[in-house]
């Protein structure tokens, strides 16, 4: 596997991962930090822009591990790329939100 088609899967799998709640929470009603809050990231954005938000995270993950090179969920080397993308998003995600909602980010014990 190519360098540059792991780092497609990393972001891929990033992507796709970013997707999940955005998606869901729009698809609820519920609005959710997005970077078009203000501030950026902190602030609550409409279900309707989540909805959008996760759609284009969802095709932009789609682009960057279905129409990148030839993804296989059998090559170990594929998954764990596209899996350290979707680790990385998930554990930077629990930090950052925890912080805002009570649950166990930085400076907190």
């Amino acid at each position: 596997m190519s360098w540059l088609y792991a780092v497609s899967y990393f972001f891929g799998g990033l992507f796709l991962a970013n997707a999940i709640p955005h998606f869901v929470s729009g698809m609820m009603g519920r609005s959710f930090q997005s970077p078009f809050a203000k501030p950026p990231g902190e602030g609550l954005s409409s279900s309707t822009v989540n909805v959008l938000w996760g759609f284009f995270n969802g095709a932009a993950g789609y682009a960057l591990v279905c129409r990148i090179g030839d993804f296989g969920l059998r090559n170990t080397g594929d998954v764990l790329a596209c899996g350290a993308g979707v680790l990385s998003i998930a554990l930077f995600s629990a930090r950052h939100f925890g912080r805002l909602h009570g649950g166990n980010g930085p400076g907190r014990s």
